[in-house]
């Protein structure tokens, strides 16, 4: 049996039976919701926190030496509340898929997530050395990235719960004629009891029981483990590898990775938004390397498997027709980072020939600019997310200044030099058979 077979039979169905999962659906779905506000959030941590010396020379000279504290207010009410939001949106989502009514669930999830949490911070006043518990409030450590995986797991559960109740019709009913808002409510009423009864015992039982609370546990205990594995260089060249190799199979590789480290990177990228808000972004005080734009504006820079060097081979080398016209009409997607054209008019899902440098030049350019932030020679990357869309050199100048747009443009020539030779030799045999079939038709 093949390796494709194998591929085909064994492993995709696998594969798509996770991805399909409903907890899985409703991760992936849900977080969109976060989407809006990461973009407005980084916009604005970009502005207060602009990588040009001169720009904040100017603003403390005209403004003061606060006039960035409006800028980071906007960035806590909305990278730092990402927890919440991914939420009620995965809350929602789920429940909607299930065919119950979904709003209900969100705020209940909302509701159990703030009982789970605890509801006070400490604070040290100037010139004090004692902490100080200040009450009645929500912590915004534990709306971001560090509540990240309990608002998953809360959300889940308390949709999935949920939805049983209402499936198995454990729910009080209104007589007809009753107005929808009305019948929602009250039928949100026994499972919403039940399920925040049993949120104010566990969160009891892990105060008085343990001296701390659930989300704390799960941080320590499972968040930060995960955000280090994949904060590693193995974990880097795990994930950049596993989405062109799936895609060579004709997986969908971004969605299915995504799926499974999406949530990971998005803490790793909060975490780096608090530390930069705070003039604290670098390695000593915590910063992670493989974020969120790791991923987007370098490793899938112009694309899964980094494509934008297939498209200039194709303008600028190419001899055969079919590269040429290829060429053509992907180059004005593939600025954008969108390179579907090429995946399937090259093609190269199930195409050894160029299969090889599409899985191998995302590795070897993650391994690049992981070793140049852990040797400093670039920093860490911030809070800032542009959006996928935004075409290179422009997102790198965004994500950090002139240094992460040289990287860019370093990376991108990488995969050109590695994409030549497999694409020249693919070229030729396509070349050739245009020769042949060109022969054959004046014969």
């Amino acid at each position: 049996m093949s390796v494709s077979q194998v591929m085909n039979d064994k492993v995709v169905p696998v594969v798509m039976k996770f991805v399909n999962m409903k907890g899985i659906v409703a991760l992936k779905d849900g977080m969109l919701y976060t989407l809006p506000l990461n973009i407005i959030g980084s916009i604005f941590l970009l502005i207060a926190a602009f990588p040009l010396e001169s720009f904040t020379n100017f603003m403390v000279n005209t403004f003061g030496p606060s006039w960035n504290d409006p800028l980071y207010k906007c960035q806590d009410a909305t990278m730092n509340i990402m927890a919440l939001v991914g939420l009620i949106g995965m809350a929602y989502v789920y429940a909607r898929n299930e065919g119950v009514e979904p709003l209900s669930a969100s705020c209940i999830s909302l509701s159990t997530y703030l009982i789970l949490n605890n509801n006070f911070t400490m604070f040290t006043p100037e010139g004090a050395t004692d902490a100080l518990q200040v009450g009645s409030v929500i912590p915004l450590d534990w709306t971001g990235g560090k509540g990240m995986f309990t608002a998953i797991l809360v959300s889940l559960s308390v949709a999935a719960i949920y939805s049983w109740f209402i499936h198995k019709d454990i729910r009080i009913k209104m007589p007809a004629g009753v107005p929808e808002g009305v019948v929602n409510s009250f039928s949100a009423l026994i499972p919403a009891a039940a399920i925040l009864v049993g949120s104010t015992l566990i969160y009891g039982i892990f105060k008085f029981g343990f001296d701390t609370s659930l989300p704390e546990m799960i941080y320590k205990f499972l968040q930060i483990p995960l955000q280090g594995a994949s904060d590693s260089l193995g974990g880097a060249i795990l994930i950049t590898f596993f989405v062109p190799f799936l895609w060579f199979f004709g997986i969908h590789g971004g969605v299915t990775v995504g799926g499974m480290v999406g949530t990971l990177l998005t803490a790793n990228t909060m975490d780096n938004a608090a530390l930069q808000a705070a003039g604290t972004l670098d390695l000593a005080h915590g910063a992670h390397i493989v974020t969120q734009q790791f991923l987007d504006n370098f490793v899938n820079l112009s694309g899964s498997g980094q494509t934008l060097g297939v498209v200039l081979f194709m303008l600028f080398f190419a001899k055969s027709a079919q590269f040429k016209q290829l060429g053509k009409l992907a180059g004005p997607a593939e600025l954008f980072n969108i390179n579907e054209p090429i995946l399937f008019g090259t093609p190269v899902v199930m195409n050894p020939i160029i299969g090889v440098p599409f899985v191998l030049v995302p590795v070897i350019n993650s391994i690049l600019l992981y070793m140049a932030i852990k040797t400093q020679i670039i920093p860490p990357m911030g809070g800032q997310l542009p959006p996928w869309t935004v075409p290179p050199i422009i997102s790198g100048f965004i994500l950090g200044g002139w240094k992460y747009a040289v990287m860019q443009l370093v990376v991108l020539i990488v995969g050109f030099i590695v994409y030549f030779p497999f694409l020249k030799k693919l070229d030729t045999m396509n070349y050739q058979q245009e020769l042949d079939a060109s022969n054959g038709a004046q014969a």
